[in-house]
């Protein structure tokens, strides 16, 4: 289809750099919104802001924009904003200048997630263009301005409010950069779970001088971590790799060179499969820990407290993957990995709605200086998502 057959807005190149433009650091909405309102409202999109607060965290601006009312619904779903820059003086481009260079589109949100947004829209553009409203089922743009935050007034609290309405999607792309090394050689069909735990061990303070007379924190400590990653905590799934713990900072705060400490404290990251929930990990930990304690002897004591960012989860193998791999091998011609490598993302949320994936762009260079992406791969991913809209409506 002609470029000249959608309206000039809706172009991917022009609209990521307009998105890009707007310093949406998170929770600040920063006119990002307002601008992807214009648009869509421009090619029949029903607009709807939804707002959130809750006490304890920032205000958070999000939209949902449909089009259709009825028919099977197809969700594109993403975030508005963006981490912070970093250094300033690092980057070699304003990071919100969105300047093109050598090919590339650099800026803020270039690659997480601002031209995955532009793709939607693009293609949402082009696919009613030449199919009309009348093409028998609902787009809907999910967008969030929490999702680089706590992720406490986005995407959970936007479907709860489509929920409580009747309203349901029956399936999910979110436009996360999760190709990898080169424009469509990843996808994600699942994430692992997150789960940060802070551990402090009580041991008895005393003058070094007199070891018979202390139980020092901080040799207790070093004993329950050597017990915790001493051994893999398993040998991974079908669809997902070995969980993994990673210990991210150690605290004392003793100033004195003749006390040993009587308390020391560690915390420590978990990135689990689906052999886990949290709650069976976290008992898993517990056991491991309270063995290595016991043989050390003494009174000392340890204490967890966990903080779950997200459950693991996967949509197996099946339509939803084969539709969207199948585009991206006709529209790139490349085969994209199924995957569940990585951090989190908003897809945690909606796979308790409806089948959920994550295909973008590259990744590699998401919250460092000088993010960019691809001007060739931002019309590729135009092309593919509108590709998967012309499949899943065909029937």
């Amino acid at each position: 289809m002609p470029d000249t057959m959608i309206p000039a807005a809706t172009d991917v190149i022009d609209l990521t750099r307009a998105l890009v433009r707007c310093e949406s650091v998170t929770p600040v909405e920063a006119g990002a919104l307002k601008l992807l309102e214009k648009v869509l409202g421009g090619i029949g999109f029903q607009c709807e802001r939804m707002d959130f607060t809750q006490a304890g965290t920032d205000d958070v601006s999000n939209l949902y924009a449909r089009i259709g009312t009825g028919g099977r619904h197809f969700c594109f779903a993403g975030h508005s904003d963006v981490v912070p820059v970093g250094d300033l003086s690092s980057w070699t481009v304003g990071p919100f200048s969105a300047e093109l260079s050598d090919g590339y589109l650099l800026g803020r949100g270039a690659a997480d997630m601002k031209g995955a947004i532009a793709a939607f829209t693009e293609a949402s553009a082009r696919f009613l263009a030449r199919r009309g409203q009348d093409f028998g089922g609902s787009i809907s743009l999910l967008i969030t301005g929490d999702e680089e935050g706590p992720a406490v007034n986005g995407t959970v609290k936007m479907l709860k409010r489509l929920a409580d309405r009747g309203e349901k999607i029956d399936v999910c792309v979110v436009g996360e950069p999760t190709s990898s090394r080169r424009f469509g050689d990843m996808m994600k069909i699942g994430r692992r779970g997150s789960m940060n735990v802070d551990m402090i061990v009580r041991g008895v303070q005393g003058h070094v001088a007199y070891p018979e007379r202390l139980d020092n924190a901080i040799h207790r400590l070093t004993a329950l971590i050597e017990a915790l990653i001493r051994e893999p905590i398993d040998k991974g799934s079908t669809h997902f790799q070995p969980t993994s713990l990673q210990f991210t900072t150690v605290d004392v705060g003793n100033k004195a060179t003749n006390i040993a400490p009587g308390t020391a404290k560690a915390r420590f990251n978990t990135r689990f499969n689906d052999l886990w929930t949290s709650k069976t990990l976290l008992a898993h930990l517990t056991e491991r820990l309270e063995r290595a304690n016991a043989a050390l002897g003494g009174n000392g004591t340890f204490e967890l407290q966990a903080t779950v960012s997200g459950e693991s989860f996967y949509t197996p193998p099946g339509p939803l993957s084969d539709l969207v791999a199948g585009a991206v091998r006709d529209v790139a011609g490349i085969d994209p990995e199924l995957s569940t490598t990585g951090g989190t993302s908003d897809a945690r949320f909606i796979r308790n709605s409806c089948p959920v994936l994550e295909f973008g762009l590259v990744g590699e260079s998401m919250h460092k200086v000088d993010e960019k992406s691809a001007v060739a791969d931002l019309k590729t991913l135009a092309r593919v998502y509108e590709t998967v809209l012309d499949r899943y409506f065909a029937t």
